[in-house]
């Protein structure tokens, strides 16, 4: 039942602005989080990271994130309302704007983000099958680009079914990469119980982008 609010944290290297361990019900609201420089190795790895993927109840809203190679790792909960941009590179990383790992099945809403990747890799939001299958997950009403997708989905090749995933109504902005992401708008999304891609558009256009 700890809330972190209105707090300024800079921070580098391979650290955490705010790492949550086996916790119930944190916020994270209304803060800025960032390092002193935006590449090698002084940006930050992970901006708001649940360090065992078991935590309940987090909530990551209207935050300020930059220069962090992954803006927020998180497997369930709420992510919504923030601005990450300007994500950090250091040699050897992945960069994710918000990422799930998977293994958890608890509901996981990322809503009303505006999440910009200037990289060609790895993402602006993904959902990755690295501890188990992705289950309830809900990507709505976000503004996204760049990476090497902007969305992946979370299907993999040979490994758990998805279920429950909902991609709707997000905006997908060409402002780094003429596809999206360097790659393409999104990957990784499999038709199943539950799955659902509607209503995402391109954000100069207001075109639809037909699920991948």
């Amino acid at each position: 039942h700890v809330v972190i609010q209105d707090v300024e944290i800079t921070a580098s290297g391979e650290d955490f602005g705010v790492a949550i361990r086996r916790a119930t019900d944190v916020t994270v609201q209304y803060s800025e989080i960032t390092a002193p420089s935006a590449s090698g190795p002084q940006r930050l790895v992970v901006g708001v990271k649940d360090v065992y993927g078991d935590s309940s109840g987090v909530v990551v809203s209207h935050n300020d994130i930059s220069r962090t190679a992954t803006g927020v790792q998180l497997d369930q909960g709420l992510v919504e309302g923030n601005y990450i941009h300007d994500l950090g590179y250091s040699s050897g990383d992945h960069v994710n704007g918000t990422t799930s790992n998977g293994g958890g099945h608890g509901l996981l809403v990322l809503r009303g983000n505006t999440i910009f990747n200037p990289h060609d890799q790895t993402d602006a939001i993904s959902l990755f099958q690295d501890f188990g299958g992705q289950t309830n997950r809900e990507i709505s009403g976000n503004l996204l680009a760049g990476g090497g997708y902007t969305i992946y989905a979370g299907a993999g090749v040979g490994d758990a079914a998805t279920s429950n995933i909902v991609v709707s109504n997000n905006r997908i902005a060409r402002i780094f990469y003429p596809r999206g992401g360097y790659f393409g708008p999104a990957t990784a999304y499999a038709a199943g119980t539950g799955n659902v891609w509607s209503g995402n558009v391109w954000d100069d256009s207001g075109r639809a982008i037909p699920a991948p």
